[in-house]
C-alpha cells in the first residue's frame, strides 16, 4: 500500500499536528514503509495459534477463598472516635 501528500495531510489534521512540506516528503516514505511491514505481518500463518497473555505459560498462585479476621467490628469501632448502630460516625461533608 502507498501513502500519497493528501493522506499524510488528512493524517495530520486528524491528528491535529501541523506538518510542513519537507516533513510532507518524510512521512510518506515512513508512512509506506510501517504499511509495507503489516502487509508483511498479514501473510504469517496463525491459522490454529491460540493468542497468548504472555510469552511465559504459567499459571498464577492462586490462594483458597476462606473469609478470615471475621467478626470484629467491635475491635474495630473501638477505636472511632464516634460511632453509632455499628458504623462510623463522620462530620457532614455535603450540604
Amino acid at each position: 500500500m502507498s501513502i500519497d501528500k493528501n493522506t499524510v495531510r488528512k493524517v495530520a489534521k486528524l491528528a491535529r499536528i501541523r506538518i510542513s512540506d519537507a516533513q510532507e516528503d518524510k512521512l510518506v516514505g515512513e508512512m509506506t514503509n510501517i504499511f509495507k511491514l503489516i502487509e508483511q505481518l498479514n501473510e504469517a500463518k496463525t491459522e490454529g495459534v491460540e493468542p497468548l497473555s504472555s510469552v511465559v505459560d504459567m499459571a498464577l498462585p492462586r490462594r483458597a477463598d476462606e473469609v478470615t479476621d471475621g467478626g470484629i467490628a467491635d475491635k474495630i469501632l473501638a477505636n472511632a472516635p464516634e460511632h453509632t448502630a455499628g458504623f462510623f460516625v463522620v462530620p457532614k461533608i455535603v450540604e
